[in-house]
């Protein structure tokens, strides 16, 4: 049939004019040894930021600075620990909203590359696997063990289908997507676990997105690391023979893009270590010759950020990293512009051309000074509020997961059998001390055992007096065989060569108690500036709460800016600010001295609260009891050095000490 003119015309009004817009596609181009990104060949120059250590209000500061310098993509894990509190509750709001991070991401102009885990180390708590998995006491973690899959199916039946919505072929930013995470340098080498975990992102991502391996730079590494069908790409750092780690992945991969998936700008920190800092001359050296190679690079970390209440993890023989998880990065914890980070703009920008426009500065501090602390009431006089739960009476002493906590302080109360006239050993002989534990006898400090260093120390007391042990959870080790990292009292404490037992355990809720006022409208402030002496400060003290407040103007333009809280001739302890838990502070063994303090926390409406536990000793009986707020960081204090510790990963030492020796 032939239409007329005139209807012709009319239809052709009507109808929506034809496109032929192809489907985004994102593939590996084994021929030209590239990836393809629209059919074109593509590289990618990307940076690590982790959404989880940064507020949510800086996610778009970081990630323009990151794109300003001429970034085409960033890296991402994603902690489970932080999305799943407890099994089957999940949390993606606030500063946990995966979703919005990565629709900044796509909004700015980065592509995404997304480490989901399960398992993804990045010095974060238990590598970011849920403590609650220890439930099961002989789980293996990170293997075909039936428990531990159940769980992890069902958190990805969670995840991965976020994920499926922002991958580059569904209209999103998602390039490519790692499967695990460093699997080679993890002892159970099971491969049914890889490809369970190969099947399980297929069937919720589809075939044709480009799932990854990330693993040492070697080929032992590599053994058990990669699976068939998952593209294995390495890492290495600085001052490594480049030539020689790209070698080491064309042996799982003969064919198909070089990447290094961490290329390390600087280094993690541990509490009694010093501050770790990489040249930026190494780190510009060595990336210009990998993109001179033509490779694709992720610069680990871009910005490190914090490990805000008690997200950081630790590293064996026993040593946890302290709350700044700055790394020596090109954007400093607070998102600084660095010397760094314009030298490795300058080399990035002899490969591509760097985007147009004002790069967005650093944002600016402010020291609000000096602010006066009262105390308030012991731990122990705070049960009462701390304990929401009561107590539990048993025989011998519960791990934080038997007691459903998964954070923070938990208190171990006995008696002392017998007399103790004379100093008594009161020991961890199977370094049971899970982190840190501090004793008191009928309220009066005895001392600090500490795991690995301080197994025993000296009691005295009378049968019948009051055992009070405060144990500290300092963060699960993130890395190794040892990840299964039961914490609280997770073996006997001896008295002589007697057990202790008949123990009244009590589960501390402390941050709840800080975030709704509990402990200040409960006791009222004991003020201590009437009490000061001229006597030395005392060696040890009952862990103890103190509070202060500020106030800021709110005629003075710009403030709230960021700031820098410290603790001057403080010991140990937490820090809370208007409820939020900004982290731990140890300035008495360093190196880290001053805690970020974002703006977005301060207030210039009402007082700002701070609450302080301090663990040890305050100065606050002989001194000034004072915090300081500064606009000046100090990560790199003096150290009282514990020990060494081992690097995060084994395999990632041979650089490092290339670098700092």
């Amino acid at each position: 049939m032939v239409l007329g003119v005139g209807l012709m015309s009319v239809l052709l009004l009507i109808l929506p004019p034809v496109t032929y817009a192809t489907t985004p596609s994102f593939s590996i181009d084994y021929r030209q040894n590239c990836f393809l990104k629209d059919g074109e060949a593509f590289r990618y120059i990307s940076g690590s930021i982790h959404y989880s250590r940064i507020p949510r209000v800086y996610w778009k500061d970081r990630l323009l600075k990151m794109y300003m310098a001429g970034l085409n993509a960033i890296q991402t894990y994603v902690p489970w620990n932080f999305h799943e509190p407890v099994p089957g509750q999940y949390d993606f709001s606030g500063d946990r909203d995966l979703e919005h991070f990565l629709q900044l991401c796509q909004d700015i102009g980065l592509l995404v590359i997304m480490r989901p885990g399960p398992y993804i180390c990045a010095e974060w708590d238990m590598g970011g696997l849920p403590s609650w998995l220890l439930k099961k006491k002989d789980i293996v973690l990170r293997s075909s063990d039936p428990d531990y899959l159940a769980a992890v199916d069902k958190w990805m039946g969670q995840l991965l289908p976020i994920i499926n919505r922002h991958l580059y072929q569904n209209g999103g930013p998602i390039i490519t997507v790692q499967v695990e995470n460093e699997y080679g340098s993890y002892f159970a080498c099971d491969y049914n676990y890889m490809r369970h975990l190969s099947q399980l992102f297929r069937s919720h991502l589809g075939e044709e997105v480009v799932l990854f391996t990330t693993d040492g730079a070697g080929v032992g590494y590599l053994k058990c690391g990669s699976l068939q069908g998952i593209y294995a790409t390495v890492d290495f750092g600085p001052g490594s023979n480049v030539t020689a780690a790209f070698e080491a992945q064309r042996h799982a991969e003969p064919r198909g893009p070089l990447v290094n998936s961490e290329f390390y700008t600087g280094w993690l920190d541990h509490w009694g270590e010093k501050h770790v800092v990489i040249p930026t001359a190494a780190v510009v050296k060595s990336l210009n010759e990998i993109l001179e190679m033509g490779a694709n690079v992720n610069l680990y970390m871009f910005i490190g950020g914090t490990n805000f209440g008690y997200w950081n993890g630790a590293n064996s023989p026993y040593g946890p990293q302290p709350t700044s998880y700055d790394y020596d990065a090109p954007l400093t914890e607070a998102g600084d512009l660095t010397e760094k980070y314009f030298a490795i703009r300058e080399v990035i920008k002899m490969y591509k051309e760097l985007p147009g426009g004002l790069l967005p500065p650093s944002t600016p501090k402010f020291a609000y000074g000096q602010v006066q602390m009262k105390k308030l009431k012991t731990v122990l006089e705070s049960l009462d509020i701390l304990s929401f739960s009561g107590p539990v009476k048993t025989l011998y002493p519960p791990t934080f997961t038997e007691m459903n906590q998964a954070f923070g302080f938990m208190l171990y109360q006995t008696v002392l059998p017998v007399n103790c006239l004379k100093p008594t050993p009161l020991s961890s002989p199977l370094n049971g001390v899970h982190d840190r534990a501090y004793i008191s006898i009928d309220g009066i400090a005895a001392g600090i055992l500490e795991r690995n260093k301080a197994l025993t120390i000296n009691i005295t007391g009378k049968a019948g007096s009051r055992v009070d042990v405060l144990v500290e959870n300092m963060g699960r080790i993130n890395y190794g065989k040892e990840i299964n990292d039961f914490k609280g009292l997770v073996f006997n404490l001896t008295l002589g060569a007697d057990v202790l037992g008949n123990w009244t355990v009590y589960s501390l809720s402390i941050d709840e108690a800080v975030r709704e006022g509990l402990l200040s409208a409960s006791s009222g402030f004991i003020s201590t500036s009437t009490s000061f002496t001229t006597s030395s400060p005392p060696a040890l003290s009952p862990p103890t709460f103190y509070a202060g407040s500020f106030i800021i103007p709110n005629g003075i333009p710009d403030l709230p800016q960021d700031t820098y809280i410290q603790f001057p001739n403080w010991r140990k302890g937490q820090v809370w600010i208007n409820g939020f838990n900004v982290g731990r502070y140890w300035p008495s063994r360093g190196p880290q001295v001053t805690l970020f303090v974002p703006a977005h926390l301060l207030s210039t409406s009402v007082q700002n609260n701070i609450t302080v536990l301090e663990l040890e000793a305050s100065p606050c009986s002989s001194g000034s009891c004072t915090v300081e707020f500064t606009d000046t960081p100090v990560i790199n204090g003096t150290v009282k050095s514990t020990g060494h510790f081992k690097s995060s990963s084994t395999d990632k030492t041979f650089w490092s000490r290339t670098i700092l020796e």
